[in-house]
């Protein structure tokens, strides 16, 4: 019999130490890096752990939330939007964002992720459909390259705030027109394309033919002027050399030997060719000028 209340007392005493182990392990909060922890004492928010470690709680009286603490991606559903210029365009885009304010995450939004979603699908459908309705279709199709999404996240601002949510990034995956009507557009925007690229060409022949003119024009002066350079030097270089004839033969003995001469070349002139006989009058001055050295 004593056996027996011994071996109940045992097991009594092991139950009692295993629920106060129990107890004690859930008094302890493991919080990790990638995780906000609110600590809720009868419901209300009594302490946030932002920080990775071990913390201590009321077992029973205290209980906890966990949050997500890294950046999270929320994609938009694919939506049809209206340009200024009455044109409708399909956007598929998503958005990166983080709890900034665990606090007011679960304050105003029961600290569901859910809940932050909805919220955040309306404030950036309705910053895009606004964006967009402020430009012609010709001008979405261009800011593609980031002008876009710089004009949503400026509509938005801080409106996330109040939710303890911040939008860290939003990017279009894709912006392109219902099937009916983008064949259309697509024509239209190469036909316009056709037409500056005519009107650059254009202003470019435009441009050469000028600067064409403007050099032959130049080229034509420069010629002109080369040709009257040269005639003047012409008439100096004949006046210079009659000046030198002139003083080189300035006396009878000279003028003499120089219609010698002169009278040599013209003979040696009329000697070329294969009939090397020469006829020549009495009175011609070559003539004179070899009766004159046989006398």
């Amino acid at each position: 019999m004593k056996k027996k209340q011994i071996k109940k007392k045992q097991l009594v005493m092991i139950a009692a130490v295993l629920i106060l182990l129990a107890i004690l392990c859930s008094s302890f909060v493991v919080t990790a890096e990638n995780e906000y922890r609110l600590i809720r004492q009868f419901g209300r928010i009594s302490k946030v752990l932002d920080e990775p470690g071990l913390s201590f709680r009321l077992p029973f009286i205290q209980t906890t939330d966990t949050f997500p603490k890294e950046t999270l991606l929320y994609d938009l559903v694919p939506s049809e939007v209206i340009t200024r210029d009455k044109k409708t365009m399909i956007t598929d885009s998503y958005v990166l964002w983080r709890i900034s304010d665990p606090m007011k995450f679960a304050q105003t939004l029961n600290g569901s992720v859910v809940n932050a979603e909805g919220r955040i699908n309306t404030a950036v459908y309705n910053a895009l459909k606004n964006a967009i309705s402020s430009m012609n279709q010709d001008e979405v199709i261009t800011s593609r390259d980031g002008e876009l999404s710089e004009l949503v996240m400026s509509r938005i601002d801080d409106n996330m705030d109040q939710y303890g949510i911040e939008l860290m990034m939003f990017e279009t995956k894709q912006l392109d027109l219902p099937d009916d009507n983008k064949e259309a557009v697509y024509e239209r925007m190469i036909s316009e394309r056709d037409n500056i690229a005519a009107t650059y060409t254009a202003e470019g022949n435009s441009e050469a033919q000028v600067i064409r003119n403007t050099t032959d024009k130049e080229v034509a002066i420069s010629i002109s002027e080369a040709k009257k350079q040269a005639e003047i030097l012409i008439a100096e270089g004949e006046a210079e050399y009659m000046r030198i004839l002139s003083e080189a033969y300035d006396t009878e003995d000279k003028t003499e030997f120089y219609s010698f001469v002169r009278s040599l070349d013209a003979l040696r002139e009329s000697m070329t060719g294969g009939d090397k006989t020469v006829v020549l009058s009495s009175d011609s001055p070559i003539a004179q000028i070899f009766s004159g050295y046989a006398e």
